[in-house]
């Protein structure tokens, strides 16, 4: 099965080898037929401390690295 990969903004750098990344997801809600928006911080791994606030990247899954860390971050997201 392949590893999801999400992409994401890093939220907070202030943990050892550490980022959060905040990913939005946006999905038609079944009743209203409205888009709804909803964000979820997922905490990833980054061996090289390479990424600051603001940073847009690309995350994947992996095996668990601590209780909370369960993704790596891949890369940069060129800005656009």
């Amino acid at each position: 099965m392949p590893k999801r990969v999400l992409q994401g903004v890093v939220v907070s750098d202030k943990q050892n080898k550490t980022v959060v990344v905040k990913v939005e997801r946006r999905y038609t809600h079944p009743l209203l037929k409205k888009t709804v928006r909803r964000t979820k911080n997922y905490h990833a791994h980054d061996e090289a401390q390479a990424f600051k606030v603001g940073d847009q990247v690309w995350i994947e899954e992996s095996k668990p690295i601590s209780k909370l860390k369960s993704w790596v971050v891949l890369e940069n997201t060129p800005e656009a």
